[in-house]
């Protein structure tokens, strides 16, 4: 196994294009495990050598069979390993393959640690005896690879009956064989051509991550689509999803274990954590990939993706036989974040005259008429696309893709109307069957029963094509100062401590001081300047307010000095035990808007910052939003602009706007200080963080910093 966070993608050559295939425990049964992979190689066409090994029989299907590996002539790039493990075959086997200088060995062979602890350490023999040897292990447990363009089929699936699979552009990477499996059918039912397609099983050398990054750097790949239950190695994760962003590659992913439930069925399936949601969704934006909720979500934005086209605005152009499905699709649109722009008025008035009754807005609604006069076709994606200057279109059509004698009018405009307009995502929300589907497709056009799904997946492929267009890889994270003092672990800081700190790393705190005395709080409250709040200064209580351990709007030195008596009586009635390091004093800030942001520590990813209105939008709504640190200020403004009450910063009911680019600047910095800290760092809490009018920055008013005590 390499390093974590490393990529060896040359070593996984030989799982998709090797010139030889061995197969230990190969039968001449091609109903049989060990005969389906030479079965499926004969079917497909496969063109490199296929190797029987089986001491039992000198020929299998047709093939010369070898009592052992080592008879066979000339090098052996990939060996398929199906002997049982419970007769204890499979190490010989893993080990006859290391002296014969095997590049790569597929073991589809269950019985390890899927089972239990004796499996288990069976399959830490074999990872660190290839490891050693440099050979590479897929598995166990797992259904192996293919390559759909050269025919080389390295599994027992049965999916394959008489043809091979159907080469497309979509490569599919699965940490379950069976789901694996699935997938491959529902390709091969949804007529979609695949490219590279892996199973990872118990990955106890190549993971889900090295294959999706394999397949992304794949010229002959258009789209990656995966199934993912938990990530071993965080951060070669992280890797394979920088290298697919850098590929500007589509990546479409499948991550189960969003509930409890789901979470704890996905560590008892391949031993993995699941991790925080949370933190994983906001892993996958970060690195803008596109997530799907379902298995149809995930075939339909991959199938779209494959066509290659991804607008960069969220701009639709809609064409509909049907006003309210004309609705439908109007809902859906500003469902999934897409616009429908009014066409222009002279558009409007010139799409009248040929349609008198039209719905000429947007969507663009022709009625019946567009069956009863097929010619309507061109005009009506001439006014979306030149003089709407749409990116994005979808027309709704019904059942006419079903009528044959009107597709033969409509077919040589669809055609024409795709080569005009190639660089254009289309699609067509057409009943049709598989040929016809086709057809359209030929024409380029995706094609969806129904328009819903087809205006989601417009919507994804804008996501894509928004992310393709940024320059470069973003903004870089800030740079902790060199002189900026650790969290030591089991720190517990106080608030006064707290915000030392983190100043120290660039965030702007408020002009506070810490006393110790009555007539020292109304001296400190002099010099800063009524009114004041006055705060009791401890790391033993956490939520002061809950005790009456704030005193707001302080407005003269005597006010001042009563309150220090008062907030050090409430911390001896309510906390008798707590430490208390004195009392702050800091100006009343009252023009800005109250956020909140902080650091929690994933299991899986780390330091991990979260942003979040304050108020009502976090304690009940909980419109929070999270980003692996570190990252830069453009990242900081994606999360900004997450949140359900993003509106309260642009200034409502006659507020001014807020310092936006301030807040960002904030929370990229709040990451740099978690990055720098991230082995010795629990939590910290910016809380509240308050974003004044635009011009006069952000300021933290409260804080908290606690480290590791593991």
């Amino acid at each position: 196994m390499t390093d974590t966070g490393t990529l060896d993608l040359p070593s996984l050559r030989a799982f998709f294009n090797p010139d030889s295939v061995a197969i230990f425990g190969a039968s001449s049964n091609p109903l049989k495990i060990g005969g389906r992979p030479i079965n499926n190689m004969k079917i497909a066409g496969y063109k490199g050598r296929v190797l029987p090994i089986n001491p039992m029989s000198p020929e299998i299907q047709g093939l010369k069979s070898y009592a052992s590996i080592h008879d066979v002539d000339g090098p052996v790039d990939m060996a398929i390993i199906v002997v049982p493990q419970e007769k204890g075959l499979v190490e010989p086997a893993v080990q006859a393959c290391i002296e014969k200088g095997v590049k790569a060995a597929i073991i589809l062979s269950s019985g390890f640690a899927e089972i239990d602890e004796a499996g288990a350490q069976a399959q830490d023999r074999i990872a660190a005896a290839a490891a050693e040897a440099g050979l590479r292990v897929m598995g166990p447990n797992c259904m192996g690879t293919m390559n759909a363009n050269t025919g080389m089929i390295a599994t027992f699936t049965s999916g394959l009956v008489d043809k091979g699979p159907d080469s497309g552009g979509i490569s599919i990477a699965s940490q379950s064989g069976a789901f694996g499996a699935h997938c491959f059918m529902l390709a091969r039912e949804r007529g979609l051509g695949i490219n590279l397609w892996a199973t990872m099983g118990n990955q106890s050398d190549v993971e889900f991550s090295d294959c999706l990054a394999y397949m992304a750097e794949d010229p002959n790949t258009k789209v990656v689509m995966g199934y993912i239950e938990g990530i071993q190695n965080p951060e070669r994760f992280q890797a394979a999803l920088a290298h697919a962003q850098a590929q500007k590659k589509p990546v479409v992913l499948m991550k189960v274990g969003r509930s409890d439930i789901g979470a704890a069925a996905a560590a008892s399936h391949t031993a993995s954590l699941a991790g925080s949601d949370a933190v994983f969704d906001a892993l996958l934006k970060q690195y803008d990939v596109y997530r799907a909720q379902s298995i149809d979500e995930m075939f339909d934005v991959a199938y779209a993706a494959s066509f290659g086209t991804f607008p960069t605005t969220p701009d639709l152009g809609v064409i509909t036989v049907s006003g309210g499905v004309g609705v439908i699709m109007a809902d859906a649109a500003a469902d999934a974040g897409l616009t429908l722009p009014e066409l222009p008025i002279e558009t409007q008035k010139r799409m009248r005259e040929l349609v008198p009754f039209a719905g000429t807005r947007n969507p663009l609604d022709v009625t019946a008429q567009f069956i009863n006069d097929a010619s309507l076709m061109k005009p009506m994606y001439e006014a979306l696309m030149d003089e709407g200057g749409y990116q994005s279109s979808i027309c709704f059509g019904t059942s006419v893709g079903l009528n044959e004698m009107l597709m033969e009018k409509i077919l040589p405009q669809l055609k024409e109307i795709g080569a005009k307009y190639h660089d254009r995502a289309m699609a067509l929300s057409f009943l049709s069957r598989p040929d016809m589907t086709a057809k359209l497709e030929e024409c380029g056009f995706m094609v969806f029963e129904d328009p819903s799904r087809g205006i989601n997946a417009l919507a994804a492929l804008t996501h894509f094509g928004q992310a393709f267009a940024k320059s470069g890889g973003g903004d870089a994270p800030p740079v902790a100062p060199g002189d900026a003092p650790p969290v030591a672990k089991g720190a517990a800081l106080n608030e006064t401590q707290s915000k030392a700190m983190l100043a120290a790393y660039g965030l702007p705190m408020v002009d506070e001081r810490t006393v110790a005395s009555a007539d020292a709080a109304a001296e400190a409250a002099n010099g800063i300047g009524y009114p004041v709040v006055m705060k009791i200064v401890s790391a033993d209580i956490l939520h002061k307010s809950e005790i009456g351990g704030v005193i707001l709007n302080v407005q003269d030195a005597d006010a001042a000095s009563e309150a220090f008596g008062t907030l050090m009586d409430r911390a001896k009635q309510h906390a008798p035990n707590a430490h208390v390091d004195g009392i702050m004093v800091a100006p009343m800030i009252d023009d800005g808007v109250e956020t909140i942001m902080g650091v929690v520590r994933d299991p899986v990813f780390g330091p991990t910052v979260m942003f979040g209105l304050g108020g009502v939008f976090v304690e009940v709504l909980k419109d929070v939003t999270f980003r692996v640190a570190p990252f830069g200020v453009d990242i900081a403004h994606e999360m900004i602009g997450e949140v359900k009450g993003r509106a309260m910063l642009d200034g409502v009911r006659g507020a001014p706007p807020s310092d936006v680019d301030a807040l960002a600047e904030a929370l990229a910095k709040l990451s740099a200080f978690a990055a720098a800290n991230a082995d010795t760092l629990e939590t910290a809490d910016v809380n509240p963080f308050l974003v004044r009018p635009k011009g006069k920055g952000a300021v933290a008013v409260d804080a908290l910093v606690i480290g590791r005590t593991d």
